[in-house]
């Protein structure tokens, strides 16, 4: 179990990263440089280098409210955050938090579906790292099902075909 969480956090750190370059280019120049600025502090991927930089994103995404990439890498690094520490104090707030984000970003026109239902996916994967005694039966039908949506969506969605391939090695693991 305690390998699987490393392999989760590794996998979170990386995918945190490489999310920077899959969201939609057509955001203006200075909110996409300060998104960067945020982003870079996570080159040391500590929990309050996450918090803080969740709190940036979350401060970007007041100044461009109408702006999907504030929302997307808001909610990408809260689900980063809560599938490292899954039992961390502020997990469940920033679950609930980005839980709502998602049903907001659902309903904006300009949203890459695929990325939606991508962060979704991730949301209830990180309920099972949270409990998979508990919860391993009860939402792992919903992240596959959100993980084959989003890359019916766009094939080419790279989180999403990580995220999948990820948990479908964790199930493997649990199974055995």
């Amino acid at each position: 179990m305690t390998f699987q969480i490393f392999k989760l956090r590794v996998l979170a750190i990386a995918l945190g990263l490489m999310a920077t370059i899959s969201v939609n280019a057509q955001e203006s120049v200075p909110m996409q440089a300060l998104i960067g600025q945020s982003l870079r502090s996570l080159q040391q991927p500590t929990p309050e280098n996450f918090l803080n930089c969740i709190a940036q994103l979350k401060r970007i995404d007041a100044m461009f409210p109408d702006s999907i990439q504030p929302k997307y890498q808001s909610t990408l690094q809260s689900l980063n955050f809560s599938v490292m520490n899954p039992h961390a104090e502020q997990t469940e707030n920033l679950l609930a938090e980005a839980e709502q984000t998602i049903t907001q970003m659902e309903k904006m026109k300009n949203a890459d579906q695929s990325d939606v239902c991508t962060l979704r996916g991730f949301l209830y994967m990180v309920r099972i790292v949270q409990n998979p005694a508990q919860n391993g039966q009860r939402y792992y039908l919903t992240v596959m099902q959100n993980y084959e949506k989003a890359l019916r969506l766009n094939p080419d969605n790279a989180l999403a075909q990580q995220l999948q391939q990820k948990f479908m090695e964790g199930m493997k693991q649990q199974t055995k």
